[in-house]
């Protein structure tokens, strides 16, 4: 139950504040996350990977899907030199999940160092 309530409250925040803050904000998001709802260090990285792999990946075909993926194919054939849009929308995904991960990772942590007797 913890997994999936760090899941959905790590997306939630995440996309609340990047839209007001820069992409980088979904680390700190992770970490206070992690922080306040205590798992074990694997869970917590797992979470928060999911939790912006999925919302990430999503975003990325939503925006594109609305202009018929033309952008998606150019930058798709600039990055990873194959015109394939899914490749891209999962980079997207991985590159968001690393990030909010190793956040999670990191409040997990620092919750373990902060509350150690």
């Amino acid at each position: 139950m913890k997994f999936i309530t760090s899941t959905i409250l790590t997306a939630l925040l995440s996309f609340a504040t990047c839209l007001f803050l820069p992409w980088w904000v979904i680390a700190i998001v992770g970490f206070v996350v992690a922080f306040a709802i205590p798992q074990k260090a694997g869970v917590a990285f797992l979470a928060g990977f999911v939790a912006l792999f999925l919302l990430w990946a999503g975003l990325s075909f939503y925006i594109s899907n609305n202009n018929g993926h033309l952008l998606a194919h150019k930058i798709s054939l600039l990055f990873i030199k194959v015109d394939n849009t899914t490749l891209l929308f999962l980079f997207t995904g991985l590159i968001g999940g690393l990030v909010a991960g190793f956040g999670s990772l990191s409040g997990r942590l620092f919750r373990k160092l902060f509350l150690a007797k």
